[in-house]
């Protein structure tokens, strides 16, 4: 990748103003919020009011996928029908809190049977939107860009690359997956004529704001950034933001944990005797 100047173009940012449910599997339905409001806890633990379309909370939003990614894998393994403890278990929480989740899509399963795995699949797919098709735009055609356009599993979860753009000659012209990498200075023509309703961030630092400005002009609303960068943008645009380095520090605190842990099992006796 070239630097940021090579990212930014001549756009100037600018802001962007069937089948009913199953019977009750014990989640009553009292415990629904109101239609467009849920409460959020901000950092301090106290709850935060926040509007979110069809009135399903935030967090919730977040462990769909989750969920999806468990039925998926019963449904490869030929399983039919799943008790919510069973798919909770999979999905890494608790049973109570994923009867909760599924209730706000008006799926509460059949008391002693369970859920049917095929129809909760396409209720959480419709929930997330991935009923259709969604076009994306990949701007970075370094290593994580090739690897995120040559991955297969986009498609069958409801994902198109439409384009992955780059300011590198040389890799212009590359076919990637399905596509060919194409200059960047087409971002905007690429973002109208295809419809991208997703942009993918694959750039260095450097380039990712400007990157995002351009996106965001466009009329893209939805970013994956993968750039080790906080982005600015506008009200009613959404950013996701995957930094690895992060991830990687966790899980060398809770390591580093385990380790003292460990070691105080072992020397603690051996001091005790001293």
């Amino acid at each position: 990748m070239s630097s940021a100047a090579d990212f930014s173009g001549p756009a100037k940012r600018r802001g962007l103003t069937g089948e009913p449910p199953p019977a009750d599997d014990g989640q009553a339905a009292a415990e629904m919020p109101a239609p467009g409001r849920l409460l959020r806890a901000d950092l301090e633990g106290q709850p935060a009011e926040r509007p979110y379309p069809s009135g399903i909370p935030e967090a919730t939003v977040a462990r769909l996928p989750v969920y999806l990614r468990a039925l998926y894998t019963l449904a490869e393994r030929g399983v039919g029908t799943v008790a919510s403890d069973e798919l909770a278990a999979a999905a890494g929480v608790n049973p109570a809190k994923l009867r909760k989740d599924l209730s706000y899509l008006g799926s509460y399963g059949i008391r002693g049977v369970g859920y049917d795995v095929e129809y909760l699949v396409y209720q959480v797919s419709r929930a997330l939107g991935l009923t259709q098709n969604w076009p994306v735009v990949i701007v970075g055609a370094g290593n994580l860009g090739r690897a995120l356009a040559n991955y297969g599993g986009f498609i069958s979860r409801g994902f198109r690359i439409s384009a992955v753009l780059d300011s590198d000659q040389s890799l212009v012209g590359r076919k990637l997956g399905s596509v060919i990498v194409r200059h960047v200075s087409e971002l905007e023509a690429v973002v109208a004529s295809s419809g991208v309703a997703i942009g993918v961030i694959a750039t260095p630092a450097g380039s990712a704001q400007a990157t995002c400005d351009r996106l965001v002009a466009a009329g893209v609303t939805s970013i994956l950034n993968f750039a080790p960068l906080v982005l600015t943008v506008p009200e009613g645009v959404d950013v996701r933001k995957v930094d690895l380095s992060i991830e990687l520090q966790i899980l060398a605190f809770h390591a580093q944990r385990r380790s003292a842990e460990r070691f105080g099992q072992v020397a603690g006796p051996a001091a005790a005797e001293a």
